[in-house]
């Protein structure tokens, strides 16, 4: 074969297609990620609902968020959404060191969300606001972290009303620990899928000829990355 059929071959990506069982593991796959979407379809749909019924103190729970932790790690994963993509259209390419760097690139982001968002859960533990039971919250009309009790008192609520103001506020952060900290599961999982992937890239396993478990894995990565792109704005932008 001639240099130029061959770079006429690698161009054109004539792999697996034409290999036993991919068409198999990408419908999987699909099937994989649909759950994964029906999953925190429930939740946001949940969360929704008690929204419509706690409004005031979902919203005043709202502001206790930091939104420019939460703005970094958009932006974050993101750039790694970016960087598994441009690692997958290496391999493609047959170019396997330049897919391994991408790889590297996008383990190395998500880590760096796991630690902005160990920053951040620091803070609201340091601050008591605990799921289930946050007697703490950002006051907004002072910009202070005051006691939910002082809030209350404040705005002169009387006794059914203050309960029902601090079942909502234990409501929301209930939700925004338990969607966040599954997220940061699937963000652990994502990073152990492309760090395997970028070992046996490294061994050859993985070529333009053949590169499945790649695409699949970069796939999961962009459902990460798209299940925070709703999370964000969920919890931190809409009051």
């Amino acid at each position: 074969m001639s240099a130029s059929t061959h770079a006429l071959y690698r161009d054109k990506h004539p792999v697996h297609e034409e290999l036993g069982g991919y068409e198999g593991a990408k419908l999987g796959m699909w099937l994989f990620l649909a759950t994964e979407l029906l999953l925190f379809g429930v939740l946001f749909a949940l969360f929704f609902i008690f929204h419509g019924k706690f409004l005031e103190p979902f919203k005043a729970a709202h502001h206790t968020l930091d939104k420019v932790m939460g703005g970094l790690n958009t932006v974050v994963l993101i750039v790694s959404s970016l960087s598994v993509a441009l690692g997958l259209d290496a391999i493609q390419r047959g170019r396997r060191k330049l897919s391994m760097i991408c790889m590297g690139i996008t383990i190395a982001l998500a880590g760096t969300f796991l630690v902005v968002k160990y920053f951040e859960y620091s803070e609201k533990f340091h601050h008591h606001i605990f799921p289930g039971n946050a007697t703490m919250l950002k006051d907004d009309a002072v910009h202070e972290i005051v006691s939910v009790d002082d809030y209350i008192a404040r705005r002169n609520m009387g006794p059914e009303e203050a309960a029902d103001f601090k079942k909502g506020v234990n409501l929301f952060f209930t939700f925004y620990f338990m969607m966040t900290g599954v997220h940061g599961l699937h963000v652990i999982i994502g990073m152990t899928v492309l760090f395997i992937i970028m070992l046996k890239m490294g061994g050859g396993r993985y070529s333009h000829w053949y590169y499945t478990p790649v695409e699949n894995g970069a796939l999961y990565w962009h459902l990460v990355d798209l299940i925070w792109i709703y999370l964000f704005p969920l919890f931190y932008l809409i009051s």
